[in-house]
């Protein structure tokens, strides 16, 4: 639902739940709005790039056009993720300087997507949370379970990785 309409909406009025794919990464279960999903492929064949950051797995071919694949375990501050059976790349859209941008995220596996009511999500914690706290939009309650539904807009913000990619470059050739 566009940022437009839900600010519009009167505070009586419920918001309808939305609907996230959820997937693992390492021993935790995360979520991402499925608005910003475009596909869900199987691991493939990449093509490593020199001097990026670890969590820049590489390129793929996606009908002809380069994708840059995040390690998204990487990405959130563990170790690099060891590729197995279940190893799918989800294919995301973000936005760079107003241009639609396809980017991979590479996760251990894909689980389902599932529906959270507004009032089954909760701040992000404090403290003690296992990746960088605003890369978190929120906590959702699901069977009792919390799923840490991620901020695309924070963690996969093209700019932020950019800017890290060229920080790395320049540690290199210093």
């Amino acid at each position: 639902m566009p940022a437009i309409q839900a600010a519009s909406r009167s505070a009586a009025e419920p918001q309808a739940s939305a609907q996230y794919l959820t997937f693992m990464l390492a021993d935790g279960v995360f979520a991402m709005d499925i608005a910003t999903v475009r596909e869900i492929i199987q691991h493939c064949q990449m093509t490593t790039v020199p001097l990026m950051p670890a969590f820049v797995r590489g390129v793929m071919n996606l009908r002809g056009a380069v994708v840059p694949v995040i390690d998204l375990q990487a990405r959130l501050g563990k170790p690099n993720a060891v590729v197995g059976k279940k190893t799918c790349v989800v294919i995301f859209d973000v936005q760079r300087e107003g241009e639609r941008v396809e980017l991979g995220l590479m996760v251990d596996s894909v689980s389902e997507v599932i529906e959270i009511p507004p009032a089954e999500i909760e701040p992000p914690p404090q403290f003690g949370s296992i990746i960088k706290r605003d890369f978190i939009r929120g906590m959702g309650k699901v069977d009792g379970k919390f799923v840490i539904i991620l901020d695309p807009e924070r963690a996969l913000n093209v700019d932020d990785m950019t800017a890290l990619v060229e920080r790395s470059q320049e540690d290199v050739t210093a």
